[in-house]
Formats: C-alpha cells, sequence, structure tokens
C-alpha cells in the first residue's frame, strides 16, 4: 500500500482544526488536515456562534477567552473570506433576586482580574430591547464579546491554511493510529495509509475514540445541546442575551427552576444573526451520541424564551439542530503535548467554547510544535492534570 507521508497531520476538520492548520501553517509548518466528513460538519455547523467571556470562569478561563476574541479581530483583517464578525458585546440577564446578588458576586470577580464586565439595573434592560419581560431583575454586561458564523469562520482559515501550503483530505476517516518504533506515526485511513512525525487530534466530541486507538484515555463526554432558528423578522435584539441561569446550567449548580428545565438543562440565549434571523439555545443533556432533534426540548427551550421575551411567542420557528458539546469535568479543554505518547498533540473538550477558543487553541498548538513561547500558560490545559 502507498504511504503519504506528512510532517503534522491534524485529525479533524471542525473549527478547532481549522484554527490549527492556519495558525500552523501561517508559522512555517507543513499541515494535512484529516478529516472524515465536509469540513464543518460536525458540532462547528450545529452550534451558535458567540465569542463569550462572559461565560468563562473568572481568572485563566476568562483571560483565555480574552486572547481569542483579539486573535478573532485580528482574523477579521487577515482572512480573505468575511465570516459575519460583529463585536457588540452580550449581555445576561437574571429573573430573581438571587441570581441578581450572584451576578454581582461574578462581575466583581472578573472586574479584578480585569475584565470589562459592569452590572445593568432594569432601565438598561428597557433600553437593550424592548422585547425584554418587564419583570426582570437585572443583569451584566460584557462589552468584548463577539459574534461570527462559525460556518464561515471555519471554512475561512481553512481557505487561508491551504495558501499557506496546508493539504486538505475530506472524506478520509481514520480507521487505526500506530506509534512506530522510529517515533513517527502510521495513519490508517478510509482514504489510503499515511505516515506523519507529528499527529494532532482534534476530533472534538469524538476525541476519545482516537485516544484510544494509542491505548488513552481521555474524560471526554460528548454533551447534547439543541438550537432553534428563527425566521427574519424584527430585531429583537441587536446583540446576545442570556439567562444568568445559563452559567449555572453549564456549571452543575442549583437553579430555581420547573424540573423540567432542570432535566433538559435548557437556559435561554437568543443570538441574533446577520441575516436578521436569531438563534435560540440551549440545552445540555448527556445522551451519548445521539444528535437526534427532541421535539419536547424544542418546545421548551421555545417556552423558556418566550419567558424572557414574551413579545415573541408570534414568531415562527424555521428549524431545529442538535449538536455535541466536548464535555469535561473542570470545563477546561485538553490543549496538550501527550508525555506517554511523543509527538501526539490533543486539542478537544471545549464542551460549549469551541467557538469561542478554536482562535486561541490553534495558535497554542503551533506553538507548542514550534517550540516556541505560548500565548497562554497551559500549565491548567495538559492532558495528564485529572491523573497527576
Amino acid at each position: 500500500m502507498t504511504k503519504t507521508h506528512c510532517d503534522v497531520v491534524v485529525i479533524g476538520g471542525g473549527i478547532i482544526g481549522a484554527a490549527i492548520a492556519y495558525y500552523g501553517s501561517k508559522s512555517g509548518l507543513d499541515i494535512t488536515m484529516l478529516e472524515r466528513g465536509d469540513v464543518a460538519s460536525g458540532t462547528s455547523s450545529k452550534c451558535d456562534g458567540d465569542i463569550l467571556a462572559v461565560d468563562k470562569d473568572p481568572g485563566f478561563d476568562s483571560k483565555m477567552s480574552f486572547e481569542s476574541q483579539k486573535l478573532v479581530s485580528e482574523l477579521s483583517r487577515e482572512l480573505d473570506i468575511p465570516f459575519e464578525y460583529r463585536s457588540p458585546g452580550s449581555v445576561m440577564v437574571c429573573e430573581n433576586e438571587v441570581e441578581l446578588e450572584a451576578a454581582e458576586r461574578w462581575v466583581n470577580q472578573q472586574q479584578k482580574a480585569g475584565l470589562d464586565f459592569k452590572m445593568l439595573n432594569r432601565e438598561d434592560l428597557r433600553n437593550e430591547s424592548p422585547y425584554l419581560a418587564d419583570n426582570l431583575y437585572g443583569g451584566l454586561e460584557c462589552s468584548t464579546d463577539s459574534i461570527v458564523n462559525p460556518y464561515l469562520l471555519t471554512f475561512s482559515m481553512v481557505d487561508k491554511a491551504k495558501q499557506y501550503g496546508t493539504k486538505i483530505h475530506t472524506h478520509t476517516e481514520v480507521t487505526n493510529l500506530h506509534k512506530n518504533p522510529d517515533g513517527t506515526f502510521n495513519i490508517e485511513t478510509s482514504n489510503g495509509m499515511y505516515t506523519a512525525n507529528k499527529v494532532v487530534n482534534a476530533c472534538g466530541a469524538w476525541a476519545p475514540f482516537i485516544c484510544n486507538m494509542l491505548g488513552l484515555d481521555i474524560p471526554i463526554k460528548p454533551r447534547k445541546g439543541h438550537v432553534l432558528v428563527a425566521s427574519r423578522q424584527q430585531q429583537v435584539a441587536s446583540r446576545n442575551i442570556m439567562e444568568f441561569g445559563y452559567l449555572i446550567s453549564k456549571f452543575g449548580g442549583e437553579r430555581q427552576v420547573d424540573p423540567v428545565t432542570e432535566k433538559y438543562g435548557v437556559a435561554l440565549v437568543m443570538e441574533p444573526t446577520e441575516s436578521q434571523n436569531f438563534l435560540v439555545g440551549s440545552s445540555r443533556q448527556f445522551l451519548g451520541y445521539d444528535t437526534k432533534v427532541s421535539h419536547d426540548v424544542v418546545k421548551h427551550i421555545a417556552k423558556r424564551a418566550v419567558r424572557f421575551f414574551p413579545k415573541i411567542d408570534d414568531m415562527s420557528v424555521i428549524r431545529a439542530y442538535a449538536g455535541l458539546r466536548p464535555w469535561t469535568e473542570d470545563h477546561l479543554p485538553f490543549i496538550s503535548h501527550v508525555e506517554k505518547v511523543p509527538g501526539f498533540y490533543v486539542a478537544a473538550g471545549h464542551e460549549g467554547d469551541g467557538i469561542s477558543l478554536a482562535a486561541v487553541t490553534g495558535k497554542l498548538i503551533a506553538e507548542m510544535i514550534n517550540g516556541t513561547e505560548t500565548t497562554v500558560p497551559v500549565e491548567p490545559l495538559r492532558f495528564e492534570r485529572f491523573n497527576a
């Protein structure tokens, strides 16, 4: 069998793989990307496009997101294909006194970390959107947050990476991965055999399957989430609005909600798109690799949206989709070299932050492979942190 030798193989053609290909090839690395379907055909096409610091744990997590926001702003000028980038900031709203008190603590922590957060009162919310419910207690704002079209951003980075020399092989599923005695890797695929000096696992929720081929366990679980797409009509809001309960749902805290909302992990996220549709989410469930849309969950997301935006109850939903977040227990991704298998890297486990952290992830992996100083400290992102 003919073998194609590569220097660096990136497995996965979603937004994380695209960012690694872009920053890697831009830095001079010889990159080959292998994707089992089409580019951005997995989670990157079944999500929203928020690039948020507002929902990040204060400290390292939020600073890493802020760094990624700066990089995406640069990408909006560097890449040839526009990806609907805008940076209006984002808002979280509180529906009770307990959430408002928690929001004040959250803002204080973020401000101490040097990030641009502030509290909003009821009058601020009325000015934010006439569609918001009148009985909300207040909220908070992060002024640095931005929005992109994740599908277009993925394609735009891939397009530029190809200009820098990256080779893209779609419909090429990795079926086996083996480390050779000479330090190289054999990569068996549905489309031939490859060898590589270095391999990067950027497969998101499917990263455990690639790790298992090398005898590695990685604690990533698929966490299902739904998004609704509403039709073009009046502008409900000019920027991303979510309920503070989204944070509580994300980090596994207790919320003052009904049992069904808790069961499905439903929390409002509303994102306006450049085409004047708006996306409504979201849900969080551990159901394996099932991506079938649940009508019960969709109905409950719509019901939750109407609680915060009562005047949208007569607006139509044109479609819904479900994707898989690659969840980790500490809510941080793996962006790491694997000590046990020299030459093997993992860039996965971003949960719902893959769009937010794609740019910084790509830059970090390129820096690790090149052996240069990293943009942010990578110790908290180590593959071995759960086994230390």
